[in-house]
C-alpha cells in the first residue's frame, strides 16, 4: 500500500515513538502468574509521577497564562481523541461540582462527539478539519485556552486543534508523552511527559493516560486555586447538589471558621447555601447580602474580601 503526502508512512511514525516500542523482556508476560503481572505493572505506575515531575516547571508556567485568560473571562478547552480525549472530557465534566464553575467555562472536546466517550468513532482522530469545526462551534476568543492532549503527540484532530486555536490567538498547551513531538511545537506551551514503552506494547492508555490524568489535574485544580475557587486546601465553591455535598458543604463552613454547627446552619441558610459566602458572614460578621458585594469586588477571591471586612 503506498503512502499519500496527506498521510505518510504511520507505520514508520510509530515505530520512532518511545510510547509504541516493543520491550523484548516482556514477550512473556502471559506465562507469569497473575501476582507478578501486578508487581510489574504497579512498578511501571510507580515511574510516571517521576516523569511529571520532570516537566513541573513548564506544567506551572502554562497553569499560570491559563489563569491570566481565565481571570478575564476564558474558557479552558481540552481537545483530543481515544483516551486522551476522554481524560479531557472527565476533567472538563468535574469542574462545576468541585469548582462551581460556569457551564462552558471548561469544555472537554473529544474527536467524535459524545458518541467516542463510549465507542470508538473510526476516523475522527485523523481529522484536524472536525477539530477547526469543533472549536467554531465554541466560537473560540483570544482569551481562551485550548489544550491539545495525545500521548503519541501526532494526532491530527489535537495537532489540528492547537493550530488552528493559535491562528486565532488563543493561549496553547501541548500535552504529549514523547520527546519531539509536533503538539508540543505546534503549541505555545509544549509539555512532553516522557513515560516511555508501555506493559502493552502501544497501550497508551496505561502509563501515558495516567500521566495525562496527573497533569490536567494539575492544570485544573491549580488553576482554580490561583482563580480564588479555594481557601488554604478547601473547596469552597462546591456546589451542594446532593446530600454528600450538602454535609461536605457544612463541614467546609465548619473547618474554615470553627463555628458551632447551628451558627453553620443559619450562615449558609443566610448566603443560600453559598459556603464561601457563609464562610464571610461567619468570619467577618456582616449580613449575607454584606458577603455577596464584598465577594463581588474582590472578584471571588475570599481572601481579599476578609481584608476588604476587616479593613
Amino acid at each position: 500500500m503506498t503512502s499519500t503526502p496527506h498521510h505518510p508512512d504511520l507505520r514508520s511514525q510509530l515505530e520512532t515513538l518511545a510510547t509504541e516500542a516493543f520491550r523484548p523482556e516482556l514477550a512473556e508476560i502471559d506465562q507469569l502468574p497473575t501476582l507478578d503481572i501486578t508487581r510489574l505493572m504497579n512498578g511501571e505506575d510507580a515511574a510516571v509521577a517521576a516523569a511529571v515531575a520532570e516537566r513541573l516547571p513548564e506544567i506551572a508556567a502554562a497553569i499560570d497564562a491559563v489563569a491570566v485568560r481565565m481571570a478575564r473571562g476564558g474558557r479552558l478547552v481540552y481537545a483530543g481523541a481515544g483516551t486522551a480525549g476522554r481524560l479531557g472530557v472527565l476533567d472538563a465534566s468535574e469542574c462545576p461540582p468541585t469548582f462551581n464553575t460556569a457551564p462552558g467555562q471548561v469544555v472537554g472536546l473529544i474527536a467524535g462527539g459524545p458518541d467516542a466517550m463510549v465507542t470508538s468513532v473510526e476516523g475522527a482522530e485523523d481529522s484536524p478539519e472536525l477539530a477547526r469545526a469543533d472549536l467554531d462551534a465554541l466560537a473560540l476568543t483570544a482569551d481562551d485556552t485550548v489544550v491539545g492532549v495525545s500521548a503519541s503527540g501526532r494526532t491530527p484532530y489535537a495537532v489540528g486543534a492547537v493550530e488552528y486555536a493559535r491562528s486565532l490567538g488563543a493561549l496553547t498547551v501541548g500535552l504529549a508523552c514523547n520527546r519531539g513531538s509536533a503538539l508540543a511545537a505546534a503549541a505555545e506551551h509544549g509539555i512532553e511527559v516522557v513515560t516511555g514503552p508501555e506493559l502493552l506494547t502501544g497501550s497508551t492508555r496505561l502509563k501515558a493516560g495516567t500521566a495525562q490524568k496527573l497533569v490536567l489535574n494539575m492544570l485544573s485544580t491549580i488553576t482554580m486555586i490561583r482563580l480564588g475557587k479555594t481557601y488554604g486546601n478547601l473547596m469552597v465553591d462546591v456546589r451542594a447538589s446532593n446530600e454528600k455535598l450538602r454535609a461536605r458543604s457544612r463541614r467546609i463552613v465548619a473547618l474554615a471558621t470553627g463555628a458551632a454547627d447551628e451558627e453553620i446552619e443559619r450562615a449558609l441558610t443566610a448566603t443560600d447555601g453559598e459556603v464561601k459566602h457563609a464562610i464571610l458572614v461567619l468570619l467577618a460578621d456582616v449580613d449575607g447580602p454584606t458577603a455577596a458585594r464584598l465577594l463581588t469586588e474582590s472578584g471571588g477571591h475570599l481572601r481579599a474580601a476578609l481584608a476588604e471586612a476587616h479593613g
